[in-house]
């Protein structure tokens, strides 16, 4: 006996965001919640801010423009969290490359 099953796309129809969870209305009826620390940008983002956003594409995900923070609906479902970029550690010290001219001749 064969069964034959029809993945459907994951969609967003809605977003809340509380001060707690980001909450997701799929298209197919399914409501996802992710913690908000998931994205440190809206973490740290004030409620006018969350409450700015835009739907992109076909449901696809939801772009808050006053952060610039995206965030996917199959990121949502599948739990990918966004990761904080690294501080640039001051005891680094940037990597000089030679230039042609300190290089000296080429024998």
């Amino acid at each position: 006996m064969s069964t034959a099953v029809k993945l459907q796309e994951v969609r967003i129809k809605d977003i809340k965001v509380t001060e707690d969870t980001i909450t997701a209305q799929l298209i197919d009826g399914r409501v996802i919640s992710v913690p908000l620390a998931w994205s440190w940008r809206l973490s740290e983002a004030t409620a006018k801010q969350r409450a700015n956003y835009r739907i992109m594409g076909d449901g696809d995900g939801v772009h808050w423009p006053d952060i610039d923070e995206d965030i996917s609906a199959e990121g949502m479902l599948y739990g990918i969290p966004a990761s904080r970029p690294q501080k640039h550690n001051q005891n680094q010290r940037s990597i000089k490359r030679p230039t042609k001219a300190s290089r000296g001749p080429r024998g």
